[in-house]
């Protein structure tokens, strides 16, 4: 979980983080190389993901249970071992319905989640690999495991065909989307660009004027001064709903996101996918009252709404419009077999069983899981089945699925 999801804008850290240079000067080139504007899922791609400098590709300590430790969020398996015990429930339903012994997790985080797992599978599960792209992470993920090596593998490219049980564990959130902003009843996508361009007109926007709104200053490593800013280009780009919108509207949409759940299917001959995310159905996501996005960034779990800022040393995030990935892997050929809140779907699964035996230090965490106004509403776990159809039991009580 992004805990601090609920917390205060960031002001400048207290502590000065050197500015990754290398990083921003590879984004200005890739500005320059598409005449001075990118859309902002590039912008998102490489402050993420660029092979070096991108935040999870780098030696940043990402996640853990306090800004003292260096991290940024933590996730729902750090909070409470609860997390991994419910899971596990479903996740040997799953293994038995669609006679496999693997499991596929993309994301892993520390690796936790994938201890839980392999403590409480046992000998229901041969095999488990890891899909990450983060060395710091990959390296507390192999001592984490070390108890379970000869069952554990990471890999860096998906095989063509695959099977098994498939886990994304805040995984859907930060994938790089699209940005679209409406002005005036004309559409707009939200892009970046920086002090050189400033002034240029984009595409019947007044892109100069409109890229004050938000900059972030940059030291390069020659002395020059720069800043990315915000510009915009007039767009046939929608969000997938319209009715009801009204005045200018902020929002985001998610190709890479459901083209990354339509691979997934395609390559699983037969499987089972849990994703797990914060998000909404399409009529709740693209609503009157959301006009501001869902866009959000975090550092030392401390939250704020500018990605253009302290680039490569934050997480930059959006919620899930879970009609879009349920659609496109419908599309692929999988089907929905449940859809309900995180609370829901870990009570099913056993959650609070044996709970009122533990210790209140160690109830706390486990309700955090569950309770509404924390990660229990606002978290949604989205069941698909590639090859099986069977009940899940995470959602046999508040299926959600008409709701998509």
């Amino acid at each position: 979980m992004h805990s601090h999801k609920f917390s205060d804008p960031l002001p400048q850290p207290a502590t000065k983080v050197e500015v990754k240079t290398e990083l921003e000067a590879s984004i200005r080139s890739l500005i320059d190389e598409a005449g001075g504007w990118i859309d902002f899922e590039g912008f998102m791609s490489a402050a993420l993901y660029d092979p070096k400098w991108g935040y999870y590709s780098s030696q940043n300590t990402q996640i853990g249970a306090d800004p003292g430790s260096g991290s940024d969020f933590v996730t729902a398996p750090m909070l409470s071992p609860a997390f991994g015990r419910a899971l596990a429930k479903s996740v040997a339903q799953a293994l038995e319905e669609s006679g496999t012994d693997e499991i596929w997790e993309f994301g892993p985080g520390t690796g936790e989640l994938a201890r839980q797992l392999l403590e409480h599978l046992g000998g229901k599960l041969r095999k488990y690999t890891l899909v990450d792209v983060s060395g710091e992470l990959k390296a507390r993920q192999s001592a984490t495991l070390q108890p379970y090596k000869d069952k554990v593998h990471w890999v860096s490219e998906l095989p063509q065909q695959m099977q098994g049980v498939l886990i994304g564990n805040e995984v859907l959130d930060a994938l790089p989307v699209k940005l679209l902003k409406r002005r005036s009843g004309v559409w707009f996508e939200q892009g970046v660009t920086y002090s050189a361009h400033k002034g240029r007109s984009e595409s019947g926007s007044e892109g100069g004027a409109d890229s004050s709104q938000a900059r972030a200053e940059v030291n390069t490593s020659d002395g020059v001064g720069t800043s990315f800013e915000w510009a915009y280009k007039q767009t046939d780009l929608r969000p997938p709903i319209e009715e009801g919108l009204v005045g200018d509207y902020l929002t985001e949409i998610h190709p890479q996101g459901e083209a990354f759940v339509e691979t997934l299917v395609k390559k699983f001959k037969r499987g089972v996918f849990f994703l797990i995310d914060y998000g909404f159905p399409e009529k709740e996501y693209y609503h009157p009252q959301r006009h501001m996005g869902t866009l959000m960034c975090h550092l030392r779990h401390r939250a704020d709404d500018n990605p253009l800022v302290m680039v490569g040393h934050k997480d930059i995030t959006a919620h899930v419009n879970f009609t879009g990935a349920a659609l496109a892997a419908q599309n692929a050929g999988a089907q929905v077999l449940g859809y309900t809140s995180q609370a829901h779907f870990l009570i099913n699964s056993g959650l609070l069983e044996g709970l009122d035996r533990v210790l209140s230090a160690e109830r706390a965490p486990a309700l955090k899981l569950i309770n509404e106004h924390e990660m229990g509403e606002l978290f949604k776990v989205l069941v698909v089945g590639v090859g099986v159809s069977f009940d899940p039991i995470g959602c046999l009580r508040g299926d959600r699925t008409h709701t998509l």
